[in-house]
């Protein structure tokens, strides 16, 4: 998938604040990235991994195909793809007010571990909490 594709993705599931082009760009360059994309190319999934840690960047489904179980089905091979490349534990940050995303998360078996007061800015209402997710991963 293209950054250009990603990007778009991302936009239609994140308006506030999307990436770019190059950022999608910038982030695939790094051998630390891992993306796992839906073969229909209507969502992904992109990590990070770093000394045995990896960081979900961001999950997107673009809104037309979601509750379809596609983002369950991107975590799911990218959590079998971090187990390969041999990370231990898998973080992320999820909106508070995002009920559906902390579900799927909570499906995977992630626990809250923190929490980044008013860390997502909502465009004219107050910024909302992020909290801290983690789960093992190692096989």
């Amino acid at each position: 998938m293209t950054p250009e594709r990603l990007a778009q993705i991302h936009a239609a599931c994140f308006p506030g604040r999307p990436w770019s082009a190059g950022e999608f760009a910038e982030l695939l360059a790094k051998p630390t990235s891992q993306l796992t994309c839906a073969p229909c190319g209507q969502g992904f999934a992109l990590a990070q991994t770093v000394a045995g840690e990896a960081e979900l960047l961001t999950i997107a489904v673009m809104p037309d195909a979601q509750r379809k179980g596609l983002g369950a089905a991107l975590l799911s091979s990218l959590i079998e793809a971090l187990t390969v490349a041999h990370a231990e534990r898998l973080f992320l940050e999820v909106a508070r007010d995002n009920a559906p995303a902390r579900a799927l998360y909570r499906a995977f078996g992630f626990a809250e571990i923190g929490l980044r007061k008013a860390y997502y800015a909502r465009a004219g209402s107050a910024a909302v909490d992020a909290l801290v997710l983690a789960r093992e991963i190692t096989a």
